[in-house]
């Protein structure tokens, strides 16, 4: 009957807040934060956010390994070599379609790697999105302050205006 009515009760893990208003340290404090591997229906995941290498995933890594990566170098060479490869299936496609496979296998490796790339930049990506927001948020509040002044000079102006109005009559 509850599962199907048109507002079902609440769940009962609901008493265990019922007293919040009157005495908020009476509820349960939150579970920790689950740290290292856990499972979630049925699959195994981590709380350690670590983008795998290449290696890990069994494929060959086209750019030089090692923390000085100059990305753009290698995106711009990667996007290169995939479109001579992109030409080259379109070659193999008309003259000799048997051989096609090995090909599609090179522009999935090069996909590959680019992809990784990318999500290499990813963290930094991040951190420039959330600069460029707070830079927003310090803009807009400065922008706040500044009418908040002239507001308030505006004011001041006009409560002199009534006082000499006011002692003039």
């Amino acid at each position: 009957m509850a599962a199907t009515a048109t507002y079902p009760p609440p769940p009962p893990y609901y008493r265990l807040y019922k007293d919040f208003i009157e005495n908020p340290k009476s509820t349960p404090e939150p579970p920790p934060p689950i740290e290292g591997t856990y499972i979630l229906y049925g699959a195994t995941y981590t709380t350690d956010d670590v983008l795998p290498s290449l290696e890990d995933q069994g494929v060959r890594q086209l750019y030089p390994k090692g923390p000085d990566v100059d990305f753009k170098k290698e995106l711009r060479s990667l996007n290169r070599e995939l479109q001579l490869h992109i030409l080259e299936l379109a070659d193999v496609l008309v003259e000799r379609p048997s051989q096609y496979a090995r090909r599609v296998e090179d522009i999935s490796l090069i996909f590959k790697n680019l992809h990784h790339l990318l999500n290499s930049l990813r963290p930094h990506q991040a951190r420039a999105t959330l600069i460029h927001i707070l830079e927003l948020q310090i803009q807009r509040r400065k922008e706040a302050i500044e009418d908040i002044k002239r507001r308030r000079e505006e004011a001041q102006r006009l409560l002199k205006e009534s006082l000499g109005t006011l002692d003039g009559h």
